[in-house]
């Protein structure tokens, strides 16, 4: 996972570089954050099918579980779009000063659509 995915974005591979460490740790959480929803909910479908007071009980602590790393979710994904934003921006500041390319000549870069 170089750079890639994301080549056409930042000035410079230092910028690409540290953009794709922020992108890729937060959908490592994101995902871990997933996975763990995914318990929680198996759990909470086991308690409401035995239908015993207790597991009852236990599923509200859950589900306020569960809408809390929902909540956690929407802000990493927020936290994503800034940042790829951000990151845009700077590349958008690098594209209009232009680039020499290896044989000497000025060249514009391009970003390729996703």
């Amino acid at each position: 996972m170089e750079g890639d995915a994301f080549s056409g974005l930042g000035n410079g591979t230092q910028v690409d570089n540290k953009v794709l460490q922020t992108f890729q740790k937060s959908f490592v959480q994101v995902q871990n954050i997933l996975d763990q929803n995914r318990l929680l909910i198996n759990e909470i479908n086991q308690n409401h099918e035995s239908k015993m007071p207790d597991n009852l009980s236990r599923n509200v602590g859950l589900i306020r579980e569960l809408n809390n790393n929902i909540r956690r979710v929407v802000d990493l994904y927020a936290d994503l779009s800034s940042s790829f934003t951000k990151s845009m921006e700077v590349s958008s500041e690098g594209d209009s000063a232009g680039t020499l390319k290896s044989d000497g000549k000025a060249g514009q870069k391009r970003i390729r659509p996703g």
